[in-house]
């Protein structure tokens, strides 16, 4: 999708978890190792762009991790939280505003999106270290406290 601001958008990535391994696609534009992810479109809350781009990007239906606080009501809808946040830059001039959340697979296939990315696999914390090109180290860092922590 294209950008929707010219200086800043909201993103989810979606590290999914299942069996000691994560999930990562190697990005064929960026030419990186990524977990699943996007942007978070106009008409969307961060939750259901998230569960989207898992669906789109892997064929699979994730289940996202933590905790929907007893706030919903009339007008209102409780989200979960994402894990983490960060700001990262894609430009001189553009910025993302990245909601990082924690998943587990529910059903589906797995499926490469091949008009988006190069590769699809499942990876052990042992198998980062060897993905070519290299993966950033603070995507590692990601990989390796989500697969800390979701057993």
């Amino acid at each position: 999708m294209a950008h929707i601001h010219d200086k800043i958008d909201f993103t989810a990535a979606i590290f999914v978890v299942e069996a000691g391994r994560i999930l990562l696609i190697h990005h064929r534009k960026l030419n990186h190792w990524l977990p699943l992810g996007g942007h978070i479109e106009l008409d969307e809350d961060p939750e259901t762009a998230a569960l989207r781009e898992a669906r789109e990007e892997s064929g699979l239906e994730v289940e996202l991790l933590g905790e929907r606080p007893p706030t919903t009501g009339p007008g209102t809808r409780a989200l979960i939280a994402p894990r983490f946040l960060d700001i990262h830059r894609i430009s001189d001039t553009h910025e993302h505003i990245g909601m990082i959340y924690w998943a587990r697979p529910k059903s589906g296939e797995l499926q490469l999106a091949a008009s988006e990315h190069h590769d699809i696999r499942w990876c052990a914390a042992a198998d980062l270290d060897a993905l070519q090109p290299s993966i950033s180290p603070a995507v590692k860092w990601y990989c390796l406290k989500a697969l800390d922590e979701i057993h």
